[in-house]
């Protein structure tokens, strides 16, 4: 199990979702994403299409206007 970092902050929708996607893709089973996000549209999106897919999200506020979101891709 590895553990990945996105940066996506300054970055408006659709980007951040794509960028996961195509992330997801190249990571294995148990493998973690923690992708890091400052617009309150991709912190909506990012988390209900990752738990769409199937994976186990968590999203913590790190700092004001500013999210981590785990993802723990599991198939």
């Amino acid at each position: 199990m590895a553990e990945y970092e996105l940066d996506c902050l300054g970055e408006a929708c659709p980007i951040p979702l794509v960028k996961t996607e195509k992330k997801l893709e190249e990571l294995e089973v148990g493998d973690i994403l923690i992708v890091l996000l400052d617009h309150s549209c991709a912190m909506k999106n990012v988390p209900e299409w990752a738990r769409k897919e199937g994976h186990n999200v968590e999203i913590e506020e790190v700092d004001d206007g500013e999210w981590e979101c785990v993802i723990e891709k599991v198939k």
